[in-house]
This record gives C-alpha cells, sequence and structure tokens, in this order.
C-alpha cells in the first residue's frame, strides 16, 4: 500500500470518527441535560466521576500498551497476524487482573457513599469493572479492524452499543429512579456487550468470504481469531512484546495524567460528591469539541505516521516521499486544530455562562461553572496541539526513545498530581485545569524539540503550522473584544430577547473569523476537502 493510499484512508477514518464522536456527544449531552432534571448532582459525580474512572483505568491499562504496539508492529512487512493476535488476548486475563485489584481499592480503601442518598455502590463497582472486562473480548478484532481500515465497522458498532445504553438510560431513569447506580451499571453491560456482539458478528460473516479473500485477508477462518500456536515460530514476537512493555510503563503514567484529576479528587476527597458531579458536567461540556474533533484525528493519523514512517530511523534513511507527505500532513493538521482551538478559545470565555444556563439552568450557571468553562476553553487549544504532536512523536520514537520519554511521563505525573492537589486548595475546582494546561504545556514543548530535531537536517519545517496568519490574529481579538462587551451588556439575566442579540453577535465575528480563514489558511482549506471530506474526496480520486 502506498503513501497516499495509507493517507487516504487514514483520511477516511478520521472523517468517519469524527461524525461518529460528534453523534456520541450529542446524545451525551442530551442524555445528561435529561437525567439531570430526575437524579441529584452527588449521584452523577459517583457515576461520571467514580465509576466512570474506574471502568476507564482497567481497559486503558489493560488494552492502550497492546493496542499501540501491535498496530505500529503491522505496519511493517516482517510480522505474524498468529502471534498479534496471540499476544492481543494477553489483555483479557490482564483485564481481570486489574478488575480485582481496582474493587478491591474502590470498594474497601475509599471512601464509601452514603447509602441512603447513593444506594448500591458495592454491586455498582463490580458491575462497572465486569463491563471493562467485557469489553477486552473483542480487542483482537478491533485492532484487526483499524489495521485494515474497517472504518464503517466502528462507527455502527460504537453507534448501536451508545443508543442502546443511552435508550436503556433514559427509560431506567423516567421509571425504575429508586434503583439509583443499578441504572447506570446495565446501562454500561450493555454498551459494552453491544461492542463485543457488532464485532463478533462482522468478523464470524466476514471470514471465508468473497470480500475477504479478494482483499487479500490474512485470516480464514473463526478459528483463525483465537490464541494458539502455530508451527515452527513462537507463541508471540518477542520484540513487539518488549514494544508492549515500553508503551505498558507510558501508558500507566499517561493514564494518570489524562485522568489526574479525577484520580485526586477520588483519592484525595478535594471535593463533595456534588462538586465532583458539577465539574465533571462541566468538563464533558468544554471537552466535546476535543473529543469528536481532536482524538479521532489523532488516533487515526497515529495509524498514518506510524504506517508511512520507519520507527528509530532518521529523516535521511527513509524514503523522502514518504517524509515529505508525513510532514506535509503534520503542518497541516497542526494548521487546523490551532485554528479551531483559538476560536473555541475566544468564544468560550464569552459564552460560557450563557451555554451552562441553558444546559443545567441555575445548578450550573449561578456557582463556579461558568469560571470553570471559560478556563477550560483556553485548556482546549493546548490540548488540540498536543494530540498532533504526540500522535507523530510516538509514531516516530524509537523502542529506546519510547523508554526514555517514560521518566519524563513519570517527572510530568508526579508534578501534576502535586500541582492539582496544591492548586485545587488554593483556587478550588479551576485548580484542576491549571494543573491540567501547565503540564500539557510541558509536553507540547518537549514533542516540539523532538519534531524540530527531527525534520532539522531536512528541507521539511512542518512546525510554520503553529503561526497562524496575521488577519486570523487581528479577526480573533477583535471578536474577543466585541463578544466581552456583548456579554456585559446583553447577558445572562435580562430575558431571551437580549440573548438572541448576544447570540447574533458571536455569530456575525464568528462568520468574520472563518472569512478571515478563507483568504489566508488556502492550503488548509485545500487539505480539509481533499483529505478530510469524505464527499468531496471521491470526487477527485
Amino acid at each position: 500500500m502506498s503513501s497516499q493510499d495509507v493517507l487516504k484512508n487514514a483520511s477516511t477514518l478520521a472523517s468517519y470518527n469524527v461524525l461518529l464522536q460528534v453523534m456520541f456527544r450529542v446524545l451525551t449531552f442530551f442524555l445528561n441535560a435529561f437525567t439531570l432534571r430526575f437524579v441529584s448532582k452527588e449521584l452523577i459525580g459517583v457515576v461520571n466521576v467514580r465509576l466512570t474512572l474506574l471502568y476507564s483505568t482497567l481497559v486503558f491499562l489493560s488494552r492502550e500498551a497492546f493496542r499501540r504496539a501491535c498496530l505500529s508492529g503491522v505496519s511493517g512487512k516482517n510480522h505474524s497476524w498468529r502471534q498479534v493476535i496471540n499476544l492481543l488476548w494477553l489483555t483479557l486475563p490482564l483485564g481481570a487482573l486489574w478488575a480485582a485489584l481496582l474493587i478491591c481499592v474502590w470498594l474497601w480503601l475509599l471512601e464509601v457513599p452514603d447509602p441512603q442518598t447513593i444506594p448500591h455502590y458495592g454491586p455498582a463497582v463490580v458491575l462497572f469493572a465486569l463491563s471493562g472486562v467485557q469489553e477486552l473480548l473483542a480487542e483482537p478484532l478491533w485492532v484487526l479492524a483499524q489495521a485494515h481500515m474497517f472504518v464503517r465497522l466502528k462507527v455502527v458498532a460504537e453507534s448501536l452499543a451508545m443508543i442502546a445504553k443511552c435508550s436503556i438510560t433514559v427509560v431506567m431513569v423516567m421509571f425504575a429512579r429508586e434503583w439509583g447506580l443499578y441504572i447506570f451499571s446495565a446501562a454500561q453491560l450493555v454498551y459494552t456487550g453491544f461492542l463485543v456482539l457488532c464485532y463478533a458478528v462482522y468478523f464470524i460473516s466476514f471470514l471465508g468470504s468473497k470480500e475477504a479473500e479478494e482483499k487479500g485477508f490474512p485470516l480464514h477462518s473463526v478459528k483463525d481469531l483465537l490464541p494458539r500456536r502455530a508451527k515452527g515460530e513462537p507463541l508471540v514476537d518477542w520484540s513487539l512484546a518488549q514494544l508492549t512493555w515500553s508503551f505498558f510503563k507510558q501508558s500507566f503514567l499517561k493514564q494518570i495524567l489524562t485522568e489526574g484529576e479525577r484520580y485526586v479528587m477520588t483519592f484525595l476527597n478535594v471535593l463533595s460528591f456534588g462538586d465532583q458531579g458539577v465539574y465533571d458536567i462541566v468538563n464533558n461540556l468544554g471537552s466535546m469539541v476535543a473529543r469528536f474533533i481532536f482524538l479521532p484525528i489523532e488516533e487515526s493519523f497515529y495509524i498514518f505516521f506510524a504506517k508511512v514512517l520507519e520507527r528509530g530511523r532518521d529523516v535521511k534513511s527513509q524514503k523522502q516521499e514518504d517524509v515529505s507527505i508525513a510532514a506535509e500532513v503534520l503542518e497541516c493538521l497542526l494548521k487546523l486544530v490551532l485554528v479551531v482551538g483559538l476560536i473555541i478559545s475566544v468564544f468560550g470565555y464569552a459564552y460560557s455562562h450563557l451555554a451552562l444556563d441553558l444546559y443545567g439552568g441555575s445548578l450550573l450557571s449561578s456557582g463556579a461553572g461558568p469560571t470553570l468553562l471559560r478556563f477550560y476553553s483556553g485548556y482546549v487549544l493546548l490540548l488540540a496541539v498536543n494530540g498532533v504532536t504526540e500522535c507523530f512523536v510516538f509514531a516516530a520514537m524509537s523502542q529506546r526513545e519510547v523508554d526514555k520519554y517514560n521518566l519524563v511521563m513519570l517527572a510530568l505525573s508526579l508534578s501534576f498530581l502535586f500541582l492539582s492537589y496544591m492548586l485545587t486548595w488554593w483556587a478550588g475546582s479551576v485548580g484542576f485545569i491549571l494543573a491540567n494546561c501547565l503540564n500539557m504545556g510541558l509536553r507540547i514543548l518537549h514533542s516540539v524539540f523532538y519534531i524540530h530535531r527531527y525534520f532539522l537536517s531536512s528541507q521539511w519545517k512542518p512546525l510554520q503550522g503553529l503561526l497562524p496568519s496575521p488577519l486570523l490574529l487581528l479577526a480573533l481579538a477583535v471578536s474577543a473584544v466585541v463578544t466581552a462587551l456583548s456579554e456585559g451588556v446583553f447577558c445572562c439575566d435580562s430575558g431571551w430577547l437580549l440573548r438572541l442579540v448576544h447570540i447574533s453577535v458571536g455569530a456575525a465575528c464568528l462568520l468574520g473569523v472563518l472569512v478571515a480563514v478563507l483568504l489566508t489558511e488556502t492550503r488548509l482549506i485545500q487539505f480539509i476537502r481533499t483529505q478530510l471530506l469524505p464527499k468531496y474526496r471521491k470526487k477527485h480520486t
């Protein structure tokens, strides 16, 4: 497969993932708005912070390292899918071990919520852990689908699973509210069960079919999906296993950085369950765009960079055509996330109060919610840039460099936990966002230095994507001033008519910013049209 073909497939995957995440966030957005009217913020805090942290910790530590290592390993020519699948099945016993350990911690070491306010906490912990182990059953199938760019499979599977989860939650919240945490535990089990079922049904029907033979799919029957030893080769590829171990050490630290504020809230009790619920709602609102645009781009183009670039080799010793494509894509991606991040930061400041008031009423807009969302809007910009820079760096690093970076991640993790505790003690829940900003800034600096050194001896300068045009900066600055003044005059306790005026002012300013982008960022617009818009790309290929 040529570099151009890999780019097209990665772009298609990113496009479908963005659409998928948009649907997820919209459904979750309305689901949270609905449940806010029926359940307490304390219950939301336990579900969205503590129990979700249990689930995300279990699945991340069980599979993240295997995903990164195996997707990098299969990008080369010398790999055995038999050994890769055997390695991936190790995620299941590893997940069971993590489940047993985390259940003990969540039940016996952490503060147990009041059973009168939040009933059925113990069974909910067990069921959330069980849902994580259940999802790991589909891990070999997920890696196969990603490596062979089965983009529609992921979209259909996760869409059906999310719809089922939302349906169960809505019905049970309306008619069985007294079940408490059982509602959300059942919905989580349904979600992971649907994921496994969809992947299993697809591969059972796909393997051995004419389509599989035409595509040259490496597996031929359902038995090939199960772990077994092949004649004449080891059970697993030990070089791939070593790379997995390197990523595992890194993933443990990355999980602390990713979910650090939840760990601090859970283990140090710096916020009440109610305050945790409000923080989580604001955090989900603030990260919506980051999750349904930036994360899919990061996941999809990590696969692109891993397939195009040879890990651990410098620019001069690689195919120059591949390096050229990688540099061009990296520059355009940096420009894309920078522009989107700047727009979110500028308009997020003036419209945070209105957004929270419309979403959750005075429960969210009367307290620290608007301040939290304003700070988070600035954090999104750092989150966006870091996602793209790290997806390139992790695809290009050698195993030795990955191991070395683990020490950097360890220092960042420790400093983040310390900063989170100190800044939260000083500034309340805003301290979590400030600590995230400081750590994300340091991670960006590390990645920028690596990218600069990587391309230093070549003609390509992808970091120029981090330089916005003067006209765009001017449009953003004017928009920031105008929308801030508009909020002070028209929003947010003056009736619907003045609120609509405030929204109209923002729409006009956003239009001006988009015009500036169209006039000055022509290369970015061309990249979006040809690589990130599936319908347009099909007409031009």
